[in-house]
């Protein structure tokens, strides 16, 4: 009777050990998920700003090739020589 008593008292604490081992693992994998989530939805984020600086970018030098003087000073103001004098007609 009591050899059945302490194997019942064993049974009893390998299924709770069991059960808080069922218990982490649910918790750990839900945590991944939602950590392979955030890390999904980082990487998308960061995706379209690369994206939208790439643009930016782009549309950046269209306008410098549209408008080359943009990157430089003026040599000269307009209506006048190079020499900083009236143009001669």
């Amino acid at each position: 009777m009591a050899g059945l008593l302490l194997l019942a008292a064993t049974a009893v604490v390998f299924l709770l050990y069991l059960a808080d081992r069922a218990v982490k693992a649910r918790i750990r994998a839900r945590r991944l998920r939602r950590m392979s989530r955030r890390l999904a939805a980082a990487a998308a984020r960061s995706e379209r700003q690369q994206a939208a600086r790439q643009a930016a970018d782009a549309a950046s030098a269209e306008l410098t090739t549209y408008l080359p003087a943009i990157n430089r000073s003026p040599l000269t103001l307009p209506g006048q020589g190079t020499d900083g004098t009236a143009p001669r007609d």
